[in-house]
């Protein structure tokens, strides 16, 4: 079912709009601006209706905080309001309110406005996630990695919480393909990213496909120590799949893996930190491969092997 936010600081109108539209939505309610932008985002809803007249921050007020806010400025807002000027509902607009309903309101048209917008935002919605997903994998692809990377950078900043970057790829992947063919190849991706996303699977965790055979993984909140054990365990489980390689090279298809974790500072630079990863990964490719080495946050090494 999905979730409507109504922000009215009139009880009376929030429980009316409510009626209307519980049947068919799960209704939470907030009676002011500042409880409605706490809870829409810390929840994920799939439309706001939002009063414009109400003390303190006003409507308007809140509609731009809600535009600025990353988690939030794709939710639709329908503004419901007495104000009746072509001025305000221009303004509202303007603002990025999709929508703008008068009082006094009917109950069929606002469940007509309100299933409208909800279906848009869920058509969105299944797009976006299409085109933020690797089609052969089934995980996140490089572009849904690159807008992620640079939101969860900053928000380990504002928590001062470590963050981890981690690469790893596949192998002698080259030589596996040239000996199995390009089909057996993507099964063997294929099989690499389901093992890896059955171990990444806290709202912390992130897992995407880089490119090719390889991948990278974001952490946040965990020490250098917790996040190179939790990468190694990985890398074992890999190997366990025991998918035959070309005997020349390996018995079995593993995985090389770099990481660094971090204290972010506001003056520090996400892509240096992505450049120590890589260096990482090459360094357990130089050193043997089918191993996880590791910075920490004083730049010093672990080496699993």
């Amino acid at each position: 079912m999905e979730k409507i936010l109504i922000v009215d600081d009139s009880i009376l109108q929030a429980a009316q709009l409510k009626t209307i539209l519980e049947d068919e939505y799960e209704i939470t309610t907030a009676h002011t601006a500042e409880e409605g932008l706490s809870l829409a985002s810390t929840e994920n809803y799939s439309l706001i209706l939002l009063d414009v007249v109400m003390p303190g921050m006003d409507g308007f007020t809140l509609l731009k905080k809600l535009q600025e806010e990353i988690i939030t400025q794709s939710v639709p807002v329908i503004l419901i309001t007495s104000l009746t000027d072509i001025e305000n509902e221009q303004y509202g607009l303007i603002l990025g309110a999709v929508d703008y309903v008068t009082k006094p309101f009917h109950a069929r048209i606002i469940k007509a406005r309100v299933n409208t917008h909800v279906k848009l935002y869920k058509y969105r919605r299944q797009i976006e996630q299409q085109s933020m997903t690797d089609q052969l994998t089934g995980i996140a692809n490089r572009r849904k990695y690159e807008d992620y990377s640079i939101t969860k950078w900053n928000e380990a900043i504002r928590l001062r919480v470590p963050f981890t970057i981690c690469m790893f790829d596949i192998d002698r992947f080259k030589v596996y393909n040239d000996t199995f063919g390009h089909p057996a190849g993507d099964k063997v991706i294929e099989a690499v990213a389901k093992t890896a996303a059955a171990h990444l699977k806290r709202s912390t965790d992130f897992l995407a496909r880089y490119g090719g055979e390889e991948f990278v993984v974001i952490l946040l909140g965990d020490s250098a120590e917790k996040a190179f054990a939790h990468l190694k365990k990985i890398r074992q489980e890999i190997e366990n799949l025991h998918i035959p390689h070309d005997p020349s090279v390996s018995q079995w298809v593993t995985v090389s893996i770099g990481g660094v974790t971090v204290m972010p500072q506001r003056e520090s630079s996400y892509d240096s930190y992505l450049k120590i990863a890589d260096t990482m990964l090459y360094d357990a490719k130089k050193s043997g491969r089918n191993r996880v080495i590791w910075a920490d946050e004083k730049m010093k090494q672990l080496h699993e092997k």
